[in-house]
């Protein structure tokens, strides 16, 4: 590689196939990542608008509880499917001299679970009201009346959803990652662009109109990239490819039923600690997502057909150390990523949130509940985040199964986490109990994968994770020690504190961060440095 030597960061060589390799990954994983840092953008802009003219009242958690609705579907239908199943077996096809095969297949799946999606709208729209008793039980009537209405317009969206999520599938397995990075982008564009031009005449159900909107904008972005690919409409059950994906995605299925009837408890427990808890767990979650999706699922992504095709030829020598080590370096990337992402929220959560969301119609007292919830949910964030890969790889291996027990084993632990501190701890209760289910889910995920594929020793996880845990913890000390002294002069309570705090607190982080992963020599850094600095290079071309 022709730009290694002008790296500054000192690191042990790697092999020139292998580190061409984590190269491509780490490319993939920053368009991925920058998709999701603009989709994460634009989420806090919607979340901003919504906060601006609805506040954190019940009508927003009606929509909340609404919005879910189509996502279980998409989530239960497709989105598992989408890395368990459809990428690896799409992966087969992806081939040049197979892409006439691979487009036939692509039809049949989006003729198969078409009609499957317009049934289920045609259901969900008949059965409203009891979907807004369920997932509302603590609602006022007049409040589930709203709720029945948001469900009911919303509900189309989950057809337009799972075509787009089958086209990503598919060109996830071409491994082309640019257009699919930016579909979530530009859904929140829908959102953001109904709500100023609607509420004043619909009122809460702009939302569901902007719901509608992003969903037709997400498809759209990603038609152009098919151009090569001629996908005809087909009902052939009996195809091969999608009788494979149905035998891959049982397990997954059955595990997101059980994950389903969890965020429907979820929300039922959550209604009932008040009609603004939803909307503050749904703000912090917000904020979450940002480095989840950012870190996490942009590098789980990346590596997945890595992972496909060293799991599809672990037969011929050398493939199971290649898959092992893939793995490996995926889970110290969203190691050396998340924790300093962990410690810098924690530290930044009050400006953070009441920078964000603090305006219009939402209170001072809601930025203190929604920075309560957001510390809860960081307690599982880093295990939440390297549950990805070690997922991932399991569907590489075609093991849909596995994941899909574990996911039924941390929900019960949710539960009764759930049950037991919702009493003296209401809505903070459930929170700190989805934080345990993910401690719980990836600690199981990572036993597993010792025991059953490989071990991760000799791959300098721990040594990684030890001293980036050390590089975050100093840099939150300097951090908080920086947003005191920001606090003399300007007043997080004022607008220009909450700016000051955020800006000099996170620009102070990321270079005592930077500065640390130097001296303590991160070689993940390291490649994500000349993976940035091999792209501007090009661009400069």
């Amino acid at each position: 590689m022709e730009n290694k030597e002008k790296c500054h960061f000192p690191a042990r060589a790697l092999p020139p196939q292998k580190s061409d390799a984590d190269l491509g990954i780490a490319r993939a994983a920053g368009i991925l990542a920058l998709g999701n840092v603009t989709s994460r953008v634009m989420g806090l802009g919607r979340e901003m608008i919504i906060a601006h003219f609805f506040g954190a009242t019940g009508l927003v958690s009606a929509f909340r509880v609404a919005s879910i609705i189509p996502t279980m579907i998409y989530e239960l239908l497709i989105g598992g499917m989408l890395s368990a199943a459809l990428v690896p077996v799409l992966s087969e096809y992806a081939a040049s001299e197979r892409r006439e095969e691979l487009g036939r297949v692509v039809g049949v799946v989006l003729t198969t679970f078409g009609l499957a999606l317009g049934i289920t709208v045609l259901l969900i729209e008949f059965l409203a009201p009891y979907a807004a008793w369920l997932l509302g039980g603590g609602f006022t009537p007049e409040l589930r009346e709203v709720t029945t209405l948001l469900i009911r317009l919303v509900i189309p969206a989950v057809l337009i959803f799972g075509s787009s999520g089958i086209i990503t599938g598919l060109l996830y397995s071409l491994k082309r990652f640019t257009a699919p990075a930016f579909g979530a982008a530009v859904y929140n564009l829908g959102i953001i662009l109904a709500a100023p031009l609607l509420a004043k005449y619909l009122g809460i159900r702009s939302l569901a109109v902007g719901v509608l909107l992003g969903a037709s904008l997400q498809l759209l972005i990603q038609l152009p990239s098919l151009k090569d690919i001629s996908i005809r409409p087909s009902l052939n059950l009996s195809h091969p490819a999608l009788r494979r994906i149905f035998l891959l995605y049982l397990p997954i299925a059955a595990g997101l039923v059980i994950s389903q009837v969890q965020i429907t408890i979820d929300r039922n427990l959550a209604s009932r600690t008040g009609p603004s808890s939803i909307a503050w767990m749904a703000n912090a979650t917000t904020l979450i997502q940002f480095p989840h999706g950012l870190i996490a699922v942009a590098i789980s992504t990346a590596i997945l057909p890595s992972l496909s095709a060293y799991a599809a030829a672990m037969s011929n020598p050398g493939h199971e150390e290649e898959f092992i080590s893939t793995l490996a370096l995926g889970i110290r990337m969203v190691l050396t990523a998340v924790l300093p992402a962990t410690v810098g929220l924690f530290v930044l959560s009050y400006p953070i949130v009441a920078l964000i969301f603090e305006h219009g119609r939402f209170t001072s007292y809601d930025t203190t509940w929604t920075v309560l919830a957001l510390r809860l949910y960081l307690i599982g964030l880093v295990f939440a985040s390297v549950d990805w890969p070690l997922n991932y790889a399991f569907y590489a291996r075609k093991d849909t199964l596995t994941p899909a027990l574990v996911g039924v084993l941390s929900v019960l632990v949710y539960l009764a986490a759930a049950l037991t501190l919702i009493g003296p701890l209401g809505m903070a209760g459930l929170v700190l109990a989805d934080s345990i289910k993910h401690i719980s889910h990836a600690t199981t995920m990572l036993v597993l994968f010792h025991r059953r594929i490989g071990s991760l020793r000799g791959q300098r996880v721990v040594v990684t994770a030890f001293k980036s845990l050390l590089a975050s913890l100093a840099m939150g000390a300097v951090v908080w020690g920086v947003l005191t002294v920001v606090g003399q002069y300007a007043p997080v309570s004022s607008l220009l504190g909450r700016m000051m705090s955020v800006l000099v607190g996170g620009a102070t982080g990321l270079g005592i961060y930077l500065l640390l992963a130097y001296f303590l020599r991160l070689e993940e850094v390291q490649l994500m440095a000349r993976s940035i600095w091999g792209r501007f290079q090009m661009g400069r071309r």
